[in-house]
C-alpha cells in the first residue's frame, strides 16, 4: 500500500513524512487516541466517498462487503474465525454490550469481579448495571499495587473469589485490561484468563489498549469476551474496535448496543428495511446500528496491509516499539533521577508504553525531595498538562500515583531516543517550576 517497500522503511523520526503530525508538534501519547497515517486517510475519504456517490447502494449492500473483508482480516490477524469477530465504536461500547446483555439471575448472588486499575469508564459501566438491575447484581474490586508480580495479581483474583463464594455470592463475570491505561502497565491476561476458566468464571478482557500494541493470539487464549480498540496502536481511523466474542458464548449477546435491525425478538421478528442476510444472529446484529460512518471499520483490512507490507510487520514493529519504550524510560528516569515503573521479572513494561516516576512528591517525600501539599494536587497536574501543550508543544500523560507523580509515554514508529530525551527535559522543568510554586499563580 505505501510508495516504499518493508525494507526500506526506516523507523523514527522520517517516518513522520507519512503522518499527518505538525512537524512542530511531539506526538509521545499514541495510546489515549492513536494515529493514523496519510495513506489511510486517502482510503478513508475513498471510502466516505463512494458512500457519498451512491448512498443506498453503498449502504444497504456495498458496505456488508467491506464489513466481511475487515472482519476476515482481524480475524486473522488475532487467529481466530472471521465468525466471532465484529467491530463497535470503541472498547467502553464493548464492555457496555457484554454487562448490559447478560442476564442476571432471579437470586440476586452474581458479581462483577474488576480491579482497581480499571479504566474509569468501564468502572461507571459496571456501577451503572449495579445500580439499575434492581439488586440482581452486585460488584468486587480486587485492590492492585504496582509495581507488583504477575503471580501476585493472579493470586488476589483467586482470593476475591473464594470470598465472593465464601459470602453467598456467586462470581459471574471478571473485567480485567490486556495493558492498563493507569499506569500504563502490561496486565497477566493470559495468567488471569486461564484462572477465570478455572475457577468457572467468565473472562470479560478490555484490550482498550491491546492490538497492535502486543502479539494477540485469542484463538489460544480462549477468553470468553474480548474488545480492543483498533484506533490507538493499529493505526486505523477513529472510532473502531474489534469485538470477539467465540461461538459458545454469542446467545449471551442478543443485541447490539444500541438495538438495532439485527436483534431477534422473542415475539417474532419485526420488519428490517435491510437485504435478508444467511449471515448468523451474531453477525447480523452488528452490522447495522444505526447510521453511522462505518469507514473507520472498512480501513482495518488496510491498516493491517499497510503495517505489513509497508513497515514490515507485526513482529517488526513490536520489535521496535517496545524496545524503544524500554530503553526510552530508562532514560527519562536517568534524566529524572527516578526509575521505571516495573517488576521484577519486567513483565510490566512488555509494551509499548513505559511509566516512569517524577521527582515530584504530594503531601511527603525523602528528605530534601519537592513536595506539593495535597489540596495542590489537582491543580498542579492541569498546570503541567498544560504547560505541555502552550509551552513544550506537545503532551505527555501524567498521573499521581501511591503519593507521587508519574508520567506515561508512548512509543511509536515515528518516534525516536531524541523524544524521550525531550520528554525527560521537559518534565524535568515542570517539576522544577511546580517545586517553585509556579503552578500556584
Amino acid at each position: 500500500m505505501g510508495d516504499l517497500t518493508s525494507n526500506e522503511a526506516v523507523f523514527g523520526k522520517g517516518m513522520l513524512e507519512h503522518f499527518l503530525i505538525d512537524p512542530e508538534y511531539r506526538n509521545l501519547n499514541q495510546g489515549s487516541f492513536g494515529t493514523f497515517p496519510k495513506v489511510i486517510r486517502e482510503k478513508q475519504r475513498a471510502y466516505q466517498d463512494a458512500t457519498e456517490a451512491r448512498p443506498d447502494p453503498a449502504i444497504r449492500y456495498d458496505n456488508i462487503k467491506l464489513l466481511d473483508r475487515s472482519r476476515a482480516a482481524v480475524a486473522e490477524l488475532l487467529r481466530v474465525p472471521a465468525d466471532t469477530v465484529v467491530f463497535v465504536s470503541n472498547a467502553t461500547v464493548g464492555v457496555n454490550t457484554v454487562l448490559r446483555n447478560l442476564a442476571w439471575a432471579e437470586d440476586g448472588k452474581d458479581e462483577i469481579v474488576y480491579f482497581s486499575t480499571i479504566y474509569g469508564g468501564c468502572g461507571k459501566t459496571i456501577d451503572y448495571v449495579v445500580d439499575t438491575r434492581r439488586g440482581l447484581v452486585s460488584s468486587r474490586m480486587v485492590e492492585v499495587a504496582y509495581p507488583c508480580e504477575d503471580d501476585e495479581i493472579v493470586s488476589r483474583f483467586r482470593d476475591a473469589v473464594a470470598a465472593s463464594r465464601k459470602e453467598g455470592k456467586r462470581p459471574r463475570v471478571c473485567l480485567f485490561d490486556v495493558v492498563s491505561s493507569m499506569p500504563g502497565v502490561r496486565f497477566p491476561f493470559e495468567a488471569v484468563t486461564r484462572a477465570c476458566r478455572e475457577e468457572g468464571v467468565l473472562s470479560l478482557v478490555d484490550g482498550a489498549q491491546g492490538i497492535g500494541l502486543v502479539d494477540l493470539d485469542l484463538g489460544a487464549l480462549d477468553p470468553d469476551f474480548f474488545v480492543s480498540n483498533c484506533h490507538k496502536w493499529l493505526h486505523v481511523p477513529r472510532g473502531c474496535a474489534v469485538f470477539y466474542v467465540p461461538l459458545r458464548n454469542q446467545a449471551l449477546v442478543p443485541s447490539s448496543v444500541p438495538t438495532s435491525h439485527g436483534y431477534v425478538p422473542k415475539a417474532g421478528q419485526r420488519f428490517s428495511p435491510l437485504p435478508p442476510t444467511s449471515k448468523s444472529v451474531f453477525v447480523n446484529n452488528f452490522e447495522f446500528v444505526g447510521t453511522i460512518d462505518n469507514s473507520p471499520y472498512f480501513c482495518v483490512g488496510d491498516s493491517i496491509a499497510w503495517r505489513r507490507d509497508f513497515l514490515g510487520g507485526e513482529e517488526k514493529i513490536l520489535d521496535y516499539t517496545w524496545g524503544l519504550a524500554k530503553e526510552g524510560g530508562r532514560r527519562v528516569a536517568e534524566i529524572l533521577g527516578t526509575e521505571v515503573m516495573d517488576n521484577s521479572t519486567g513483565t510490566l513494561t512488555n509494551c509499548a508504553m513505559v511509566n516512569v516516576a517524577l521527582p515530584l512528591y504530594i503531601g511527603e517525600g525523602p528528605a530534601g525531595a519537592a513536595v506539593v501539599e495535597a489540596e495542590r494536587a489537582f491543580g498542579a497536574t492541569q498546570w503541567m498538562l498544560n504547560k505541555c501543550m502552550s509551552e513544550y508543544n506537545t503532551f505527555i500523560v501524567l498521573y499521581a500515583y501511591r503519593g507521587r507523580w508519574w508520567c506515561r509515554l508512548s512509543a511509536q514508529v515515528f518516534l525516536d531516543m531524541d523524544d524521550f530525551e525531550f520528554a525527560g527535559r521537559t518534565l524535568l522543568e515542570l517539576c522544577k517550576r511546580v517545586g517553585a510554586g509556579e503552578d500556584k499563580a
